[in-house]
């Protein structure tokens, strides 16, 4: 089912509140653009302050890390949810600063987390996803449970408050499968979407361009079906974190997309609900190449460049502020009627 669009008669009355501030016409440029789309999720005009801001950080492994696409080993996967757990992550930092809400679940990590809290496992799906260039990420069945898991964290996180919703990521590897993920959606090659993920030499983005190409080629059409899609080139990470977003949109909550793999998982989710990409903003804009081409295809413009690649939901978090900022501006500043 298609999802509709946010409010266009708040839309309209926004930019004609925004027209009225006691500012030279213009003067707030994007800021005063994304006031106006937060005026259009909320369909409020002027916006409520946004205070509730949740971050939910899907884990998961990919076989692909098994074959010198990365330059790290997945090992380092359950040893970050650890660090999340215990808040000292970047996205930690990041979060504390600016009263962000971050939740962390192991969707697919290759391990089992001794001595993790239940709730951190409560929505796993398998231990690792299958090596996407030589067989199926996922079987049918895990991928629909996958989507259904992120759909019920949307719902639970929304039952939370949650004005704003962050879809972050954990998993050695990932930035293979999202990379086929948005060159299967849009049919790019593998040399156009692959990036140096966590920072691999030439030797390592030429085995990865390698492996995307054969991931795209095993799967052939069916890329043209989302959940198809999903199963093939995906992980139960990113059909959560897809999952997750499509609910979201379907519920009039918007989301504010990370890096790569958030960016994926968005792509995926606007096929999965067709016009939920109208509830997303780019948080902003990673150093990986099918981030950049996947954002342009859904009309997003990042609102922060930073060079950043760290993952984990950290840049839309550090892009908070603006959101913010944007819907108290169009709130609060005196209108020139009013002078």
């Amino acid at each position: 089912m298609s999802v509709p669009p946010p409010s266009a008669e708040a839309r309209s009355a926004a930019a004609e509140r925004l027209a009225g501030l006691a500012t030279p016409p213009g003067a707030l440029g994007r800021l005063g653009e994304l006031s106006v789309w937060v005026a259009a999720t909320q369909g409020a005009v002027p916006p409520a302050p946004i205070s509730n801001v949740r971050a939910v950080i899907f884990a998961g492994d990919h076989g692909v890390s098994d074959h010198g696409v990365s330059a790290f080993p997945k090992s380092i996967t359950p040893a970050m949810v650890r660090t999340f757990l215990r808040g000292r992550a970047g996205v930690s930092v990041l979060a504390a600063q600016h009263d962000v809400s971050v939740r962390v679940l192991d969707l697919g990590v290759d391990d089992d987390l001794a001595g993790v809290d239940a709730a951190v496992t409560a929505y796993k799906i398998r231990r690792g996803s299958g090596a996407i260039h030589l067989e199926d990420a996922l079987s049918p069945e895990e991928t629909r449970a996958a989507i259904a898991a992120g759909e019920t964290v949307a719902a639970e996180e929304i039952a939370a408050g949650a004005q704003l919703l962050i879809s972050g990521d954990m998993g050695i590897g990932n930035t293979t499968p999202a990379a086929a993920l948005i060159a299967a959606s849009f049919g790019l090659p593998a040399a156009e979407v692959a990036g140096r993920g966590t920072g691999v030499d030439e030797d390592g983005l030429a085995r990865k361009i390698s492996v995307i190409q054969q991931a795209l080629d095993r799967a052939g059409d069916r890329s043209a079906d989302p959940v198809d899609t999903l199963t093939a080139l995906g992980s139960a990470d990113l059909a959560a974190s897809a999952g997750f977003m499509a609910a979201a949109a379907r519920a009039g909550v918007p989301v504010l997309l990370d890096g790569v793999i958030s960016v994926a998982a968005g792509v995926m989710a606007d096929r999965l609900a067709p016009g939920a990409a109208a509830w997303f903003a780019a948080g902003h804009r990673s150093t990986e190449p099918a981030q950049t081409l996947a954002l342009d295809k859904l009309g997003l413009e990042p609102l922060l460049d930073l060079g950043m690649r760290l993952g984990e939901g950290s840049g839309a978090v550090a892009a908070v502020p603006l959101i913010r900022s944007a819907a108290l501006l169009l709130a609060d500043v005196a209108l020139l009627a009013d002078l």
